[in-house]
């Protein structure tokens, strides 16, 4: 079982990493859900039954827990703010976190798409972090996300379409995603 898991971290800690900083935006909460990705990973791997390929498996375990983080921080930040009385006003606390350094340096494009694929839905964020980033096939997308393939072409352009939409409003720019 140790061979595995290090097989397993060997082959795609990177780019688990990787999918993760691209989901959070944040390094430390990134390695902190890696940490968490793994530690489900030693609990289950036992349970792997090879009906899709580790890589898929891995990835698919990783957005969960990306998805169990999101939801625990939207119920702290609803917590939170119903804590203090922010008023008629319904002001609201912003995230003023910054992208990665090494993804915000690229280029402006980038900083541009990038700022505009976190107004996507989760799914769509998803789908385009797995297929364009992670360089995921349409089949190991869908086994990743748990879907048909159909459903992951369908989110793939509805995903495009937003974020061209989104380019165009916020920077006036056509965009060349295809």
């Amino acid at each position: 079982m140790r061979a595995v898991f290090q097989d397993l971290y060997k082959k795609y800690h990177q780019d688990l990493y990787q999918f993760l900083i691209y989901m959070t935006k944040d390094k430390e909460q990134a390695e902190d859900l890696v940490q968490e990705v793994y530690i489900k990973v030693l609990k289950s791997i036992h349970t792997f039954k090879g009906e899709s390929s580790e890589k898929t498996w891995l990835f698919s375990i990783a957005r969960h827990v990306a998805i169990d983080y999101f939801r625990k921080q939207s119920n702290k930040r609803k917590r939170i703010l119903d804590f203090f009385d922010w008023g008629e006003r319904g002001e609201q606390l912003e995230d003023q976190s910054i992208l990665p350094e090494e993804i915000a340096e690229q280029n402006e494009e980038m900083r541009q798409i990038y700022h505009c694929l976190d107004k996507c839905s989760l799914d769509q964020k998803s789908v385009i972090i797995l297929r364009y980033i992670q360089s995921f096939s349409l089949k190991e997308t869908a086994e990743t996300l748990g879907w048909s393939i159909s459903k992951v072409k369908t989110t793939q352009h509805r995903a495009i379409k937003a974020l061209r939409q989104l380019l165009q409003q916020e920077y006036g720019e056509e965009g060349d995603i295809q």
